[in-house]
């Protein structure tokens, strides 16, 4: 278990390490915090990227802003054309052509055929691109796959079995 050395000025941690003697030394260089008490905790601190300042990373907040982080960061990754026709012929044995002949014939009201032809011709896809998971679902893959597909670029997390594999 972890222990961390910090200094609290008001309701904020302004010092942080999990070194005491290395918070002690900071202190020589920081006059206006050498008066406060050096706490110590076994609870995780971080510096957020959010407000720049140290924070408990298993507050509420701070995992909300991570979850935040990760989805923003999972929504950014792409996959060229090519890569996602080629894992989709490879997990389904089926092409772009397919894909929209299997939405036209679903008959969803949710995907609009003439705007899914458009992104099927964009060069680059986006995890965060809406049709991704509309899609995915008519062809049977979950969110969970689909992400890790888009993390790897490997068409076998598409795969009914692919925890199996992995």
């Amino acid at each position: 278990m972890t222990v961390n050395y910090y200094i609290e000025s008001g309701s904020k941690i302004v010092l942080a390490d999990s070194d005491y003697q290395k918070l002690v030394n900071t202190l020589d260089f920081m006059p206006q915090y050498k008066n406060l008490d050096i706490k110590q905790t076994t609870r995780p601190i971080v510096l957020s990227d959010k407000s720049n300042e140290f924070v408990f990373a298993d507050t509420e907040e701070y995992i909300l802003e991570q979850s935040e982080k990760e989805a923003l960061r999972l929504s950014m990754l792409n996959l060229t054309a090519a890569d996602v026709e080629r894992a989709i012929y490879k997990a389904k044995g089926m092409d772009f052509d397919d894909v929209v002949a299997l939405v036209e014939n679903s008959h969803t009201s949710e995907i609009d055929i003439k705007a899914l032809k458009i992104e099927l011709k964009a060069n680059n896809f986006y995890r965060g691109n809406p049709y991704i998971d509309l899609v995915g679902t008519l062809l049977g893959f979950s969110k969970t796959q689909l992400d890790e597909f888009f993390e790897t670029n490997d068409y076998t997390k598409l795969l009914a079995d692919s925890s199996a594999l992995s």
